[in-house]
């Protein structure tokens, strides 16, 4: 028992200050507590967290809130800046096209006016007036909406399209009217087409080439 009690006493119960520190520091170097530190990731979305979370609290400190609009703005450019960069920009020239595209209620034609032009001569050449007569006129329509001269709309008909192609091209009025008869004639009604009724649609369809717009004055009036 003497030997216990010596063996005790000589062991301190409270390190002191240097010793303390050193327990400490070996305590800590255990693995368990780095596996238990939150990573780099971890402290950023917790930092994320808390930002939105005072962004959008009631209780705002005073001249936070103009900071608070800034950065939501910032976050607003950038995602407009992604979808751009991902998606790209919506152009005009496309929407003119795919408006374009559906001709008097056909499906969605890719071809330009001269590709219809070619492919009408080359009907008119066998003899196949009606699809002579149908490519020439779809050639006519395709030739302005290129130029940017007339907007066709989904769905429009031939006469509508004869009508705003009268008003921008006035020199091409009545004729322009007269060959829009003649397409539904030949689409619509089935009557046979013929060599002269198509010459009068290329003839339209050549002065619709040399047309040119009118142009509004410097008061905006058209002469």
């Amino acid at each position: 028992m003497i030997v216990l009690h010596r063996a005790l006493s000589a062991v301190p119960l409270l390190p002191d200050g240097e010793e303390a520190r050193d327990w400490a520091e070996r305590e800590l170097a255990d693995p368990v507590y780095r596996a238990a530190e939150p990573t780099f990731f971890d402290r950023a979305s917790r930092a994320v967290a808390d930002f939105f979370a005072r962004l959008f609290s009631p209780e705002v400190p005073d001249g936070s809130g103009s900071v608070a609009l800034i950065v939501l703005a910032v976050v607003v450019i950038a995602a407009v800046v992604v979808g751009i960069l991902v998606w790209g920009v919506p152009r005009a020239t496309a929407r003119s096209r795919s408006v374009g595209d559906a001709l008097f209620d056909a499906a969605d034609d890719g071809r330009s006016a001269d590709d219809l032009r070619r492919e009408a001569a080359a009907a008119a050449a066998r003899a196949e007036w009606d699809d002579a007569i149908v490519l020439r006129f779809r050639a006519l329509a395709r030739g302005l909406v290129e130029r940017g001269i007339v907007e066709t709309a989904p769905g429009a008909t031939a006469r509508a399209f004869a009508r705003e192609t009268a008003r921008a091209l006035p020199a091409l009025d009545p004729a322009v009217g007269e060959g829009a008869a003649v397409f539904d004639d030949v689409r619509y009604l089935r009557r046979p087409g013929t060599a002269e009724r198509y010459q009068q649609v290329a003839a339209l369809d050549a002065a619709a080439v040399a047309a040119r717009p009118r142009i509004p004055d410097a008061t905006g009036a058209l002469p």
